[in-house]
């Protein structure tokens, strides 16, 4: 059974699936009705869909309820999809960041900062409700057909921005990768925090000429000149709370979680990349 806040999503006659507000009374008619095992929690919006506050309510308070439920109804295994965002993109990162690291974008952009709430909350419920097997899994740049994200929107486009002077190295996982990712995760009741991503990274620049992408510069400096300009033109698929993401490499540590479930990602970056070659839209 699916749950969108956004839109109700066909998954198959055999699959239902409702459009709800994770903050409606009626959805807790649904634990109720079908009495689940388990709960996957992938609905974080992201800052492009709605409003700050309409985000919040979604993000944090419906992923509070969602908990709130799940263990109310003895639910057994929950897994919460964050991003890798969550450690903020400045200078002096570590060149291969582990799940210790603190997340620090909430510090530097307030459209991040319900992400990072998400995640505080999620850690709360973990170690207050260990009969959750609560996982919290920090995924790379995920890509590949029917994703609409921002790094998907940039690959897919016949023009790209680039900030002048910068190719911060980058991670992409395929989303079919992504989606083995998240059942082997359920499958097993590892509890943690665990970054997503394959042991193999390229520069951002690259990836644009590999993806077929013309590159537009950017001027970069000073720092306000860059998120002016973005401001200005409407620049929906380079969105402003993540122009450090595009000057700064935040490159994570996907080991624990490979060894933990066994995970080996099967699409190559030069998969990934022929498929956004093939693939152009105008920007």
């Amino acid at each position: 059974m699916a749950v969108d806040a956004r839109e109700q999503v066909y998954l198959g006659d055999d699959i239902p699936s409702y459009c709800l507000d994770l903050n409606h009374r009626s959805f807790e008619e649904l634990f109720r009705r079908y009495q689940f095992d388990g709960v996957i929690h992938l609905g974080r919006i992201s800052s492009s869909q709605l409003t700050r506050m309409r985000r919040y309510n979604a993000n944090v308070l419906g992923t509070q309820k969602l908990l709130d439920l799940s263990h109310k109804y003895g639910i057994h295994r929950v897994i919460v999809l964050s991003t890798f965002h969550v450690y903020g993109a400045m200078a002096y990162n570590p060149a291969l960041i582990d799940e210790s690291a603190p997340m620090k974008s909430a510090g530097l952009s307030a459209d991040l900062v319900d992400s990072v709430e998400l995640e505080n909350l999620a850690n709360i419920y973990l170690w207050r409700y260990p009969e959750l097997n609560i996982a919290i899994l920090r995924p790379c740049n995920i890509v590949g057909p029917s994703v609409r994200n921002t790094m998907s929107k940039l690959l897919t486009s016949q023009r790209a921005p680039v900030l002048a002077g910068f190719s911060p190295m980058m991670q992409f996982i395929h989303i079919d990768d992504m989606a083995d990712a998240i059942v082997l995760a359920y499958k097993k009741s590892a509890r943690g925090v665990f970054n997503v991503a394959p042991d193999d990274w390229v520069a951002y620049q690259k990836a644009l000429e590999l993806c077929g992408c013309a590159r537009i510069p950017v001027p970069s400096i000073p720092p306000v000149v860059p998120r002016l300009i973005l401001r200005t033109l409407r620049q929906q698929s380079f969105p402003e709370h993540l122009v450090d993401f595009f000057k700064y490499p935040v490159v994570i540590d996907g080991r624990a979680f490979a060894n933990e479930f066994g995970f080996q990602p099967k699409r190559p970056l030069k998969e990934i990349f022929r498929f956004y070659r093939d693939n152009k839209t105008p920007l």
